[in-house]
Order: C-alpha cells, then sequence, then structure tokens
C-alpha cells in the first residue's frame, strides 16, 4: 500500500496576516469602485452583479458589534466638534438693523451738509442826531426872528418888515409898554407889550406854545400877528392903529 506523506501544518506569521489584510482591503477597494462605475454598468444583468462585500477591520478581520459602536462614537464626536466650530451668529433683529441704517445715514448727512454761514446781525439803524435847539438873540431882532419861525409854523402870514414897522409904531420896542390914555385905558383894559395888544384879544389870538403872558415879547408878536392875520389879511396891510 502505498505510503503518503502528510504536509506539515504551515504556521502564519505577522508577515503573512500583515499581507493577508491588505489583499483584503484591496478587494474591498477594487469592490467599491466596482459599483461606482458609470450608469451605462447598469446594462449588465443582476446575475454578473458583485457580491457584497461585508466591512473588514484593519487586521482585515469581519467587523464586530464592538467595532461598529467605536466607529459611531467617533463618527458622533467628530460631527459634534464640526458642528461646534460652525456655530452662526444669531441675525439682528430687522429693527435694530433698521435703526443703525439710519443713524448711518444721519450721520453720511452731517458730514456732507456744508455748514450754513452765520447770519449776520442786522445793523442798528444809525440814530438821527439831535436838532440844536436854535437860539435867538435877546432883543428886538431876536424877538421878531423867533416870532417868525413861530408863525411860519402855524400857518401865519407876516413878514420881518411889517411887524419890525408897526412894533415901532406902537411900542418903540419896549415890550413893557403900557397905554393908559386910550378908549381903552379908560375902559380898564390898556394896552401894553411891543404891539400893544389888550388883555382880551390876546387871550382870544393867543399862539400855543408861546408863554400865555400878555407883556411876553414872543407871545404878543405871535398873538397880535394872528388877530391882523384875521382882521386885516396879515400884518403887514397894518399901518396905524388897529
Amino acid at each position: 500500500m502505498p505510503q503518503f506523506t502528510l504536509p506539515r501544518t504551515v504556521r502564519l506569521t505577522r508577515t503573512h496576516k500583515v499581507s493577508a489584510a491588505l489583499v483584503a482591503t484591496a478587494g474591498c477597494a477594487a469592490a467599491l469602485a466596482f459599483t461606482a462605475a458609470p450608469g451605462n454598468a447598469a446594462t449588465t444583468t443582476a446575475a454578473h452583479a458583485p457580491a457584497a462585500v461585508k466591512p473588514v477591520s484593519a487586521n482585515g478581520m469581519p467587523l464586530t458589534a464592538k467595532d461598529r459602536a467605536d466607529d459611531g462614537k467617533q463618527a458622533r464626536a467628530v460631527a459634534s466638534s464640526v458642528a461646534a466650530g460652525l456655530k452662526v451668529a444669531p441675525a439682528e433683529k430687522p429693527h435694530h438693523a433698521a435703526d443703525q441704517a439710519a443713524n448711518r445715514s444721519i450721520e453720511r448727512k452731517a458730514l456732507v451738509a456744508p455748514k450754513a454761514a452765520p447770519k449776520a446781525a442786522p445793523k442798528a439803524a444809525p440814530k438821527a442826531p439831535k436838532a440844536t435847539p436854535k437860539r435867538y438873540a435877546n432883543n428886538l431882532d431876536g424877538w421878531i426872528r423867533e416870532s417868525l419861525d413861530i408863525m411860519k409854523a402855524k400857518g401865519i402870514p407876516g413878514s420881518y418888515e411889517g411887524l419890525h414897522r408897526n412894533i415901532m409904531r406902537e411900542s418903540a420896542g419896549d415890550p413893557n409898554a403900557v397905554n393908559d390914555w386910550d378908549i381903552n385905558a379908560i375902559n380898564g383894559v390898556p394896552s401894553k407889550g411891543l404891539l400893544q395888544v389888550i388883555q382880551p384879544t390876546f387871550d382870544a389870538y393867543h399862539v400855543s406854545g408861546t408863554p400865555h403872558k400878555l407883556t411876553d415879547p414872543i407871545a404878543n408878536i405871535t398873538a397880535a400877528a394872528n388877530y391882523a392875520a384875521d382882521r386885516y389879511g396879515s400884518i403887514d396891510n397894518v399901518n396905524s392903529a388897529y
């Protein structure tokens, strides 16, 4: 009877294990590449489709339930870390954003708008110089001239010559002259002053603005001229006792 020698059991070394794992990994990669091929592979029949490949660990052995649990934990930890790094700040509230935009618009307008030139204060109107009162000499010439200015303002006619002529005839230029012999004196109302005016006539024709005194030179002249303008049209028309 022929004798056969049985081969010895070969012990796998670490090198053999690593080589087997690499071969298994390469087979998985080839299977994945085949399943990811373009759509024209769909024309092949289901009979030629490659068998499903089970996932293996790094040493080439099929994954256990523990290995899958560990992989799930690692995936969740990575996802959590990525989510923490990608946190997005909450969007601003619409009204807050609108307020900020309005404030920026106001600030831009304030920068762009030119400053208005300050208004110049209105100049005060120059004060009219005070009129210096006209001065008159305290004599017959001054009395006649002052009386003429008052008569002109009041609309009473008369001239320097007409006043001077009648004054010289009636009183010779004496403001305190009194007639105590004519009919007026007999009746108790003597004529007085530069133009010899009686009191009732003076009271009736007194010119406002002059002293209310019969013997005052200005008051006497203006009252007499006012009376003569009423009776004769003007003192210039009087040439005798009036």
